[in-house]
């Protein structure tokens, strides 16, 4: 890890990101994608050792409240949190001052925070999203090594259902001959029913592949799944979106699951509602002028 002074942390959308790289492994991860301008090697964590101050003096100004979301670009409960815990001291700041929140991780660290997360979600709302791509536990410890398991991450989803704190799963990326199967999808879409998300995201089945993250993915491929690289060169080129054989009939599988389950499947929908800030102190407050 390094730390750096960072200038600001909240962009236009309300978005922050207190950690930059990630050590999590995942194979198919976008954020390592060179058109980010990151400088550092991935793995080598950027820690914002002001992040906190930063939010606190972001939240401070701000005229209306709204819904603050982290975990886009780097996951906010990567190992480094355990010892640092930057990110539960936003969190801290995020309640304190009743905005709203929609957090995002892989990682059953989450549950740490889980009376920081039930007190924003009392004010105001917190979302908790999850990415699940793969069923099968052995499959996924390749795909994703260094991270909560599916079933553990399915877990965290039911802590959440218990406590009343809405969910929505990223159901993404899914990788073209590894993972896009009825079976692996209906396993998941499952575990979605029964932990009674409040939305599903899904852009397509399949994956996005550009200079930075593609080389990584094919060192990967040659590492686990033998043949399998030529197989995507040979379909897909340097192709930027690489779309699953199998794209339509997952995807309808999504959707009337989605349906049946009274789940937001829409990818705009499921963001307005994330973005969307509610009240839910009822408290009258009375103040006079002496």
């Amino acid at each position: 890890m390094h730390e750096v002074i960072s200038k600001g942390i909240l962009s236009s959308n309300n978005g922050m990101n207190i950690y930059r790289g990630c050590t999590h492994g995942c194979i198919y991860c976008d954020a390592r994608s060179l058109c980010y301008g990151m400088n550092h090697v991935f793995e080598n964590i950027e820690v914002k050792v002001n992040a906190p101050q930063l939010l606190e003096e972001a939240l401070k100004k701000k005229r209306k409240k709204c819904v603050i979301g982290t975990g886009a670009m780097s996951d906010p409960y990567i190992q480094l949190e355990e010892k640092l815990q930057n990110t539960r001291k936003c969190l801290e700041i995020i309640e304190k001052y009743g905005f709203g929140l929609a957090i995002q991780t892989k990682s059953s660290r989450i549950l740490r925070d889980l009376d920081l997360l039930k007190s924003i979600n009392n004010k105001s709302k917190c979302i908790v999203q999850m990415t699940l791509t793969t069923y099968d536990e052995e499959l996924c410890k390749i795909i994703e090594p260094n991270v909560s398991t599916t079933k553990e991450r399915f877990e965290v989803l039911k802590v959440m259902r218990d406590n009343d704190i809405p969910t929505v799963v990223w159901l993404t990326p899914i990788l073209p001959y590894i993972n896009d199967t009825e079976e692996n999808i209906r396993g998941i879409l499952n575990y979605c029913v029964e932990a009674k998300v409040k939305g599903i995201i899904v852009f397509g089945i399949g994956l996005t592949l550009r200079d930075g993250n593609r080389e990584y993915y094919y060192k990967n491929l040659d590492k686990n799944f033998k043949g399998l690289r030529e197989k995507y060169i040979s379909k897909y080129g340097n192709s930027y979106e690489v779309v699953s054989e199998n794209h339509e009939i997952l995807i309808k599988i999504i959707k009337e699951t989605c349906e049946k389950n009274n789940i937001i499947c829409g990818v705009e929908e499921v963001f307005k509602y994330m973005k969307n800030f509610e009240e839910k102190n009822n408290e009258i407050q009375v103040s006079f002028d002496i």
